[in-house]
């Protein structure tokens, strides 16, 4: 192995996913420290990865999410070879791993999955238990290392802009992430969410609802419940978000893409949970309340409830989310 080796990643398409896939990232450098790692992953993916010091560039994903596109990835693969001596495959996916097979990169690592063989030289086993646990599943690649919690940077100048424009104050306001890319399944209702922000600016704090532009329908649901919020789903792009989420005092979120950027810039987070388990995909930060009613059908890992009844969300009453914003609240910042 090369003193400074070259590392593709091939990157998730999640939002979460990737922030977690830090893990991996930190880890490599600590074994490679003058290792170049590359992610291969989405455009939206750019501005995410910039704030990663262990990268040194992303390669934009030429292909569809879900397109197998065979003929594209055996050519965009053969553009990339003799570019790079080890690739990391963090998708399960059988295609997934074609790029890198087409590349020639010499060493191909990566869980097995969808019966990777041939494609991956180093298949690392995955325990079942650590099958949803995404963090450790990407970490467990590098076969070594120190786990270490995601950390992002902030561009001070970018969200001393933002919060000027959108009249927010620094750590006096509560960034708010109703939405969930993956389905209804993930989200507290929105009439919760409204009920929770009138109670953070009974309190003197403000309220910023933060999205993508696929959530603006259920901020602008809060925020017409809730007047006086600040609803900026769509309004800002995702380096926008990091740096306001980093400025806020306490975020609250569904189990989300957003609700890991907090943990990694270091804001204090509430974080709900309904489909999901926050026993598989907690914030990795030590400030943080995770709410889960964990009735008997849950976790069910479903984009829509498959009882129809979405008990797991809207029986977890405002009170019991309230009082965890408080206790977090109440914790000074580490020094």
């Amino acid at each position: 192995m090369a003193e400074s080796p070259t590392i593709l990643v091939i990157g998730p398409r999640w939002v979460g996913d990737m922030v977690m896939a830090q893990c991996l990232f930190s880890a490599l450098k600590e074994k490679h420290p003058n290792a170049a790692i590359d992610v291969l992953a989405p455009a939206w993916a750019a501005p995410l990865v910039k704030r990663m010091p262990e990268i040194r560039c992303q390669i934009d994903f030429p292909l569809m999410p879900g397109a197998l596109e065979f003929r594209s990835r055996r050519r965009f693969g053969r553009l990339l070879r003799g570019r790079y001596d080890m690739a990391y495959v963090l998708p399960g996916s059988w295609k997934s791993a074609l790029i890198p097979f087409f590349a020639r990169i010499p060493r191909r690592v990566g869980n097995l999955r969808e019966m990777r063989y041939g494609l991956l030289t180093d298949i690392v086993a995955l325990p079942d238990a650590l099958k949803r646990r995404t963090a450790r599943a990407y970490f467990g690649l590098a076969r070594g290392g120190t786990f270490r919690a995601p950390k992002l940077t902030v561009d001070a100048a970018n969200q001393a802009d933002l919060l000027a424009r959108f009249g927010l104050q620094a750590k006096e306001f509560v960034a708010l992430m109703p939405g969930a890319e993956f389905g209804p399944a993930k989200r507290w209702p929105s009439d919760h969410y409204a009920e929770l922000t009138r109670g953070m600016m009974a309190k003197g704090l403000g309220v910023a609802l933060l999205g993508s532009k696929n959530d603006a329908e259920v901020t602008g649901e809060i925020a017409r419940l809730a007047p006086g919020a600040v609803d900026l789903a769509g309004r800002t792009k995702l380096e926008d978000a990091i740096d306001l989420i980093a400025a806020a005092k306490l975020a609250v979120s569904n189990d989300s893409g957003l609700m890991h950027v907090a943990a990694a810039v270091g804001t204090p987070i509430v974080a709900v949970y309904g489909s999901t388990s926050p026993e598989n995909t907690p914030p990795l930060t030590d400030r943080s309340e995770l709410i889960w009613l964990h009735l008997s059908c849950s976790p069910c890992h479903q984009k829509i409830c498959p009882l129809g009844h979405l008990n797991c969300l809207k029986t977890l009453d405002v009170a019991r989310v309230a009082a965890a914003a408080d206790r977090l609240l109440k914790v000074p910042a580490a020094a």
